[in-house]
């Protein structure tokens, strides 16, 4: 259950910053910043597009994702 929420809370985070095309910074478990807006994600992966160029990241090397902007999550009863 506990699962199922955070998946939900994840996919909303990053559907809105999908949706408002939000610069982010991805750090990596190793250490790696990245730079970037995310332009797609699915249950594993998340592309990340900066500079005419994306790359996609495995969601479980992603240690943080810092937002340039405040995020909304308008669901956010519905997951917590």
């Amino acid at each position: 259950m506990a699962e199922e929420r955070t998946l939900k809370l994840q996919d909303e985070f990053l559907a809105q910053l999908r949706a408002n095309n939000v610069q982010v910074m991805m750090f990596l478990v190793n250490g790696v910043r990245l730079q970037g807006t995310v332009t797609w994600c699915d249950k594993f992966t998340v592309q990340l597009s900066h500079g005419g160029t994306s790359q996609i990241v495995y969601k479980r090397a992603i240690s943080a994702i810092n937002a340039e902007e405040p995020v909304q999550l308008p669901h956010l009863s519905d997951v917590i």
